[in-house]
């Protein structure tokens, strides 16, 4: 049974993803070391790993689906409005059916916040 998938994000600078997912986001450290931490939040988990090779060739953006994305847009806009994301700084209806908006760091990682509507 799959459980988790968990992303590898690359970062030239690891202080830089620290200060996006912790600092911006909420997320917790999990592990840290030089080069590498596993952070966390509400089951959510990521590796912050630095590379400037790979940073270089890959800005991802990432999805956490919420059941509360009025709550979580309400947090991240008052913890850091300066990182919502210039074209999706509100909450709105998609054409595929979600509720988003998202969170966009300086070296453009971007995480999308993502309400589905429940069905039956």
């Amino acid at each position: 049974m799959f459980k988790n998938l968990i992303p590898k994000i690359f970062y030239d600078h690891l202080h830089d993803g620290l200060e996006f997912f912790v600092d911006g986001l909420g997320f917790e450290v999990l592990y840290q070391d030089k080069d590498m931490a596993v952070i966390a939040r509400d089951g959510a988990k990521a590796y912050l790993v630095q590379s400037p090779e790979y940073a270089a060739k890959d800005r991802p953006e990432l999805g956490i689906d919420t059941d509360n994305v009025d709550e979580i847009f309400k947090e991240m806009s008052s913890r850091s409005p300066h990182l919502l994301h210039p074209n999706s700084n509100t909450v709105s209806l998609k054409p595929w059916g979600a509720r988003e908006f998202a969170m966009l760091d300086k070296t453009t990682v971007c995480v999308n916040f993502r309400q589905w509507p429940t069905t039956g």
